[in-house]
Order: structure tokens, then C-alpha cells, then sequence
């Protein structure tokens, strides 16, 4: 892990998924929420619900709360889609908030479509750590990728990034997110040291893709390493969908924005010295060496009639053993400071 004082702010990404909802209306509120909570990008998921699922495909527990349940997976995949021509509106009106634009595609001809609005990132799902072909073609298209892991083990995880290698995607374009794909994710199950075994294991940059309900456990992975945080953002939990649930609103996003932020602060440059505000409260906080009581010239000094008071005006305490069994040159009165 690079020292504190030379590690780059992280980035935090609002996945805004499909909360959507299939309304070009509320992506844009979700833009405008996204921007004003401090985000640096807001992430959208684009598909084929026909190129991305067969009729027969069940519903994930965690889909089936989200009260869309009839269709199956494909039915409701058909209700949280946006038209191809949305996207390119969605980047306009990110760049007019200040707010970068993302997606995670979740098949070939998605891909194409992400990539003609040219992202920082090309995010590949977990659901796709093992989807051979797809990652050759992420890898092929020379962007720096986003590789979530969620229900991965080491081994996939390895195998995924030597297919990115072989296609000459270099590591330094390469972010492991740790994941955990269950939603929302129970904090005994975030374990968060799985990133740093990422990181030592692989030799890679690392992140968080964080499911839980959690305010803290961002700031957790941010403080331990995480260098990208992404989070799930709704307008509302009560409203329809799969992963709402799993989300913060607004005003929770930006709470946890201002935490990950502090906790980057509080981290600082590694070095232990006294603050400029640590200094001030010096003189008032330690102590000096006092007489305990009256000391005639010639006494022997020792632990009975030495004492140690507030403020650090005189010997520091840090003398003491200097002064023990010496001679006292000059008559020291109660309270007195010590000097030699």
C-alpha cells in the first residue's frame, strides 16, 4: 500500500443501476441527486433484456422482493430498460451537472453502445468475471476497466485478469472491486480484508463495491485502501425494483460522502509529529518540576520533595531522573519552579 501521504482521493461512483425504473425522467433526477450529493460519477447498467436473459431465468431472491416478479427475470428486465437514445441524453445532462458518466454493459451490442459515448471506465459486472469472450472485448477496446468480483473466488479472479493481460490491458488499467452479490449485504459478509488480499495477491488497484445498508462500512473500505467506492443511490427505497432496497437515498449518499471524505482527511501523511494546534495546548496541558515543599540550598532532591504541576514553564518532567539525588544549588520556596 502506497503511504498516505502520496494516495490519490477516492473515487466514488453512485450506481445508479436501474433505479431508474425504465423512466428517462427519473434517470435524470437520479443525475441531479448524484451530482449534488458529491459524487464524482453516477453509473447506469445498459442491456438487451433478450440478449441478456432466456424466458426461462428465474428471478434472484433479492429481484423477487423488488415486487416485479411477473415474467420472470425477462419480464422484468423488459421494465427497467431505456431506450438506446436515452444514454447519450443522460451524458449531456451529466456534463451539465458536473458529474461524470458511466455504464456497465451487460452484453456485446450494450458494449458497443457504451463505448461509442467513450467512458473513463468500462465497468465489468460480476456477474461476467468468467464470461471469457466478453472480457476479451472489453479488454480489446484499450480502456482502463472496473473488474467487480462478487461470488468470485481467487482463482476466477486470477483467471479474468491474465484474459485482460493476454489482450495487452496493462494493470495499471485495471481496478479489482470487491464485491458481495447479495443485496443488501449483511456487514459480517462485506469482509473487507478480502480487498487487501486482492491487492497483495494480484498486484492490482483495488475498490469496494458496497451492498450493505451500511453508512460506516464505505468508509471502512476507503480507510483500509479502497481507491473506487461504489454504492447503489435511489430516490427511494419504496419505490418498485430490484435493488432499491439495497440503496441509499439521497441524503444518506451524501452523509456517507462527507464521511469517506473525512475519513480521507484523518488518514494524513503518516507522520507523527505535533499539529500547529497540538502546540498551542502544550504550555497549559504538561507539567514542570516543582518543589513539593520549602528546599534549603544543599538539599538533596528526591521523589518526597519534588513535585510535578501544570504549566510547562520550567524543567520538563522528562528531567526527573536528572535531578534525583543531586544537590539543590539555591533554596526553592512551596510550588516553586525548579531551575538548575
Amino acid at each position: 500500500m502506497k503511504k498516505n501521504s502520496t494516495r490519490k482521493r477516492c473515487i466514488i461512483i453512485a450506481e445508479a443501476g436501474v433505479n431508474h425504473n425504465g423512466s428517462l425522467k427519473v434517470a435524470r433526477q437520479l443525475v441531479r441527486a448524484a451530482a449534488v450529493i458529491g459524487a464524482d460519477y453516477i453509473k447506469f447498467q445498459i442491456f438487451d433484456p433478450q440478449e441478456l436473459a432466456s424466458p426461462s431465468t428465474p428471478q434472484a431472491s433479492y429481484q423477487r422482493k423488488g415486487r416485479l416478479r411477473s415474467g420472470g427475470q425477462l419480464g422484468m428486465l423488459r421494465r427497467l430498460t431505456l431506450p438506446p437514445s436515452s444514454w447519450p441524453i443522460l451524458q449531456k445532462v451529466c456534463r451539465r451537472q458536473g458529474i461524470g458518466f458511466l455504464a456497465t454493459a451487460f452484453d456485446f451490442g450494450s458494449l458497443r453502445e457504451v463505448q461509442k459515448l467513450q467512458p473513463a471506465f468500462h465497468k465489468i459486472a460480476s456477474g461476467d468475471l468468467d464470461n471469457l469472450p466478453y472480457l476479451r472485448a472489453v479488454a480489446r477496446l484499450r480502456r482502463p476497466v472496473l473488474l467487480s468480483t462478487g461470488m468470485g473466488t481467487m482463482l476466477e479472479i486470477r483467471q479474468a485478469l491474465k484474459v485482460l493481460s493476454r489482450e495487452r490491458l496493462p494493470k495499471s488499467k485495471i481496478t479489482v472491486l470487491h464485491c458481495h452479490s447479495e443485496y443488501p449485504t449483511l456487514p459480517p459478509d462485506a469482509n473487507l480484508r478480502a480487498m487487501l488480499t486482492i491487492r497483495r495477491s494480484f498486484g492490482v488497484n483495488v475498490g469496494y463495491s458496497d451492498h450493505t445498508a451500511s453508512l460506516g462500512i464505505p468508509a471502512a473500505a476507503v480507510a483500509i485502501g479502497a481507491g473506487v467506492l461504489e454504492k447503489h443511490l435511489t430516490l427511494s427505497r419504496k419505490m418498485r425494483g430490484p435493488d432499491h432496497q439495497a440503496s441509499l437515498e439521497p441524503k444518506e449518499f451524501a452523509a456517507m460522502v462527507r464521511g469517506i471524505r473525512e475519513v480521507e482527511q484523518a488518514l494524513g501523511n503518516g507522520i507523527k509529529r505535533p499539529t500547529p494546534r497540538e502546540l498551542r495546548n502544550r504550555f497549559c496541558v504538561r507539567k514542570s518540576i516543582v518543589a513539593r515543599h520549602r528546599i534549603a540550598r544543599g538539599e538533596i532532591l528526591t521523589e518526597k520533595n519534588l513535585g510535578l504541576k501544570r504549566p510547562a514553564s520550567g524543567l520538563p518532567p522528562a528531567r526527573w531522573d536528572f535531578l534525583i539525588g543531586k544537590k539543590s544549588k539555591k533554596e526553592f520556596r512551596p510550588g516553586a519552579l525548579i531551575r538548575l
